[in-house]
């Protein structure tokens, strides 16, 4: 196995050695958030239905392996370094289990709709008087008062994330990946390790929410500031930025090339290097707020002048000048340019129980003293579970 800073082995240190985590996240947000802290140590514990398991055991292609070992690349993408065991909640003897789990865990998460956790006897209330300093962090869709589902898809429609992404305000257009799933698991993570710190002072636990609405709206970051402190409701602009230009994606000789200039400095640079140097003492384009107001006549300027090179030509020119652009790259592009950069952004994981290694992309936190560390492959369906019913 290596390490996100090198090679690592199962017995180096994490920041998170000793912790427990009763993990009953289930698709992204939850087992993202757990798969963090799995990453920086802590042993996690995955709680699964038996017989189907996660949802996204069955969410394929894409497959890795045949027949009943074939696994879906999603459910590998967020559960290394778990364990799962596989407990029928609606019985005793399922329950019983859950309960011992969280009488012993450190961490609880769950992301079932509100309500369910508390029904099964293993709401908040309930696993502290099991365990009075447990940190229980629930993430759900809508907040603790709402019962609504809440898949990605529909908290990108609800949300506004829809409404400035796409080519026009005509074509709403989700983002390619499920990133407000990703975006509220990190949030977990923070409010996770913050009242883990805040137990560390004064030994009590306490409840963590995260919403994937109010992750989302805050994840709107420029946008939202927008609309609350000005007023403006944003829409879509395609690849172009309301308040920098030129920051959007432009043809060349062979392919595109993003450029994303954000201040004066590297518009001067950019324009010497196309050779249109007067374009940095015009007055139309010699501030930012003067260029976003002729953005369309400077587009078609900069569009002309890019088409005479490659791509690569091109980002080879501007970066020597320190001007932030590169080419549109697919995944294997990035894997490939992150790997010449010297990243390490790809974990081997090897694994007994499989022909071939799994490859994954790394945990990006990196630690001086305790780095991220992979001991272990996304576990079979219950493969942890005690001999026995359960």
């Amino acid at each position: 196995m290596s390490g996100a800073d090198g090679p690592a082995t199962p017995r180096t240190p994490g920041a998170l050695d000793g912790l427990l985590v009763a993990d009953f996240g289930r698709v992204l947000a939850g087992p993202y958030a757990t798969m963090l802290l799995a990453d920086l140590g802590a042993e996690v514990v995955k709680i699964e239905r038996p017989d189907t398991g996660d949802d996204t055991r069955s969410w394929g292609p894409p497959w890795v392996g045949e027949g009943t070992d074939r696994e879906a690349t999603y459910f590998l993408s967020v559960n290394r370094n778990k364990k799962s065991v596989a407990l029928d909640l609606t019985t005793d003897a399922g329950l019983d289990a859950a309960r011992d789990l969280v009488t012993r865990a450190d961490v609880v998460v769950e992301n079932f709709l509100p309500g369910t956790m508390d029904r099964l006897g293993l709401g908040y209330e309930q696993v502290r008087e099991l365990n009075e300093d447990i940190v229980y962090c629930s993430v759900t869709g809508f907040g603790g008062q709402s019962d609504l589902a809440g898949y990605d898809l529909l908290i990108q429609a609800v949300g506004g994330l829809m409404s400035v992404t796409g080519p026009d305000p005509r074509t709403p257009t989700k983002v390619g990946v499920a990133v407000v799933d990703v975006v509220t698991g990190l949030h977990a993570t923070v409010g996770i390790l913050a009242a883990l710190r805040h137990r560390d002072r004064t030994g009590e636990g306490q409840r963590v929410e995260v919403a994937l609405l109010s992750s989302l709206l805050s994840a709107l970051v420029n946008q939202t500031s927008g609309y609350l402190a000005a007023g403006i409701v944003p829409r879509a602009m395609g690849n172009r930025h309301p308040s920098i230009t030129p920051y959007e994606v432009f043809p060349t000789a062979d392919r595109p090339l993003v450029l994303a200039v954000g201040n004066d400095r590297q518009f001067a640079a950019l324009v010497h290097v196309l050779g249109l140097p007067d374009l940095a003492t015009d007055e139309r384009y010699a501030t930012n707020a003067a260029r976003v107001a002729h953005r369309d006549e400077l587009a078609a300027l900069l569009e002309r002048a890019l088409a005479a090179r490659a791509a690569d030509d091109w980002f080879e020119a501007l970066t020597a000048k320190r001007v932030p652009c590169g080419p549109l790259n697919d995944i294997a592009d990035a894997f490939a340019l992150a790997e010449r950069l010297g990243l390490d952004a790809t974990a081997t994981i090897e694994d007994p129980r499989r022909d071939a290694p799994i490859l994954q992309a790394a945990n990006p936190i990196r630690l001086s003293a305790t780095p991220a560390t992979y001991r272990c492959a996304p576990p079979r369906l219950g493969e942890d579970s005690a001999p026995g019913p359960g």
